[in-house]
């Protein structure tokens, strides 16, 4: 147990976050099936959800350093469950509406993470971000599990399953705004945010062409940068995991809800013992730049063998199992690593800012997979490898650029 309760509540955010956007995860497929090429609409409503964050993880980020954290991470809380009141009559221009109006609120982790950086003693930033990658593969587990466990037990038909299910992320977003309401505050040098920083921080933000040079401002040696380039590549490479449900669901697989639910509380389980054992006793005794190389040079073959497995099930858990034990493992030591190139006054605006290049990647490995779906449910899979094979070229570029002395910064 964390000495700090403030960690405690926000792993329990974090978690009831993830297990909100995991239940409804497996019945989004319901909202666009009646529509040509399902999964390219899918796709889209995706890569909105996530394009979002291009302006709003940066201005959340801001706010969180001038007003503090608590403020930005209660008015997402409540946004959150807007969002999911919009998906309760099943149509699809309320799923439009809903990845709209939820990647807006998506942007609060950003703020997460420098809350976490906020009070984690050095000796603990890379197993406390590590263990938040592990509580959001818990969430990925509970979120298909309730689901899951809601349509058994209540034997809901097919055609009330995605009703059913949005009622409850609903509940369970409504239960969530209580629990940020108990967090005290973690930010102490709080300036407030002038009405004309904050137009100025508004207008920078839509414009995509100034990220970089505000991550150049703040990045005098360049590692910085290299750490977000880093995250960019491996978020397209991770595209695959909201790319998962079409492709489960409308390729040979033919996954309904409920198989879905089982499938990820597997991936979601497995991951999060393998987190916990790797971000607890290993993490702070590896050398970051090579273990970032290996796992995502081992990775490369794994995401390509998702595009081949057929209709087996039995390979498809096979595959997952591997996953589990490779890139999934990449993100908590990047969180770290950029954690230690912050400071209090500029940590929210530092993380905003890298979720927002985070978004811009993730909404371009979106467009990019579905648009490679449309030739083939398997396609996207060698774009995916393709990315990891880039989070290893530069994590063997990091390895071979001594002036930096990475290794004297990084072990």
């Amino acid at each position: 147990m964390p000495k700090d309760f403030r960690l405690v509540l926000l792993y329990a955010i974090i978690l009831l976050d993830v297990v909100v956007g995991a239940a409804i995860g497996p019945i989004m497929p319901e909202f666009v099936r009646g529509l040509p090429k399902p999964q390219l609409w899918l796709s889209l409503g995706t890569a909105l959800f996530l394009g979002v964050q291009l302006f709003a993880a940066p201005v959340l980020g801001k706010l969180s350093d001038g007003f503090g954290r608590r403020p930005i991470l209660l008015v997402s809380a409540v946004g959150t469950l807007l969002a999911n009141c919009l998906l309760l009559p099943v149509r699809a221009s309320l799923y439009f509406a809903n990845r709209l109006s939820d990647g807006f609120t998506n942007g609060m982790y950003a703020t997460v993470r420098s809350a976490i950086t906020d009070i984690s003693p050095p000796e603990n930033l890379f197993k406390n971000l590590g263990l938040e990658g592990a509580i959001i593969s818990l969430g990925f587990v509970l979120g298909p599990m309730v689901a899951g466990t809601l349509l058994t037990v209540a034997a809901v038909p097919a055609g009330e399953q995605a009703r059913y299910v949005v009622g409850l992320a609903v509940g369970l977003a409504a239960l969530n705004i209580g629990l940020t309401f108990l967090l005290r505050e973690t930010h102490t040098q709080r300036n407030g945010v002038r009405g004309a920083e904050l137009r100025a921080e508004l207008s920078r933000a839509v414009n995509v062409l100034t990220i970089w040079s505000r991550l150049r401002e703040k990045d005098a040696d360049g590692r910085l940068r290299t750490i977000v380039l880093m995250q960019v590549a491996l978020t397209m490479s991770t595209g695959y995991y909201f790319y998962f449900v079409p492709f489960a669901s409308l390729g040979p697989q033919q996954m309904d809800a409920r198989a879905l639910s089982y499938f990820f509380m597997y991936f979601g389980l497995l991951s999060i013992a393998i987190n916990y054992g790797f971000y607890t006793f290993l993490a702070d005794r590896l050398n970051k730049p090579k273990t970032i190389f290996w796992l995502a040079l081992a990775s490369v073959p794994i995401l390509g063998a998702y595009g081949l497995i057929g209709a087996s099930r039995p390979a498809l858990y096979v595959v997952v199992t591997l996953d589990c034990f490779t890139i999934s493992l990449i993100q908590g030591l990047l969180e770290g690593l950029l954690a230690q190139r912050t400071t209090e006054a500029d940590r929210g605006e530092i993380f905003g800012l890298n979720q927002a290049v985070q978004g811009l990647a993730s909404f371009a490995t979106i467009l990019v997979g579905g648009a490679l779906s449309v030739l083939g449910l398997e396609l996207p899979f060698a774009w995916f490898g393709l990315c990891a094979g880039a989070v290893a070229w530069q994590a063997w570029r990091m390895l071979q650029t001594a002036d930096l002395n990475w290794n004297q910064l990084l072990e």
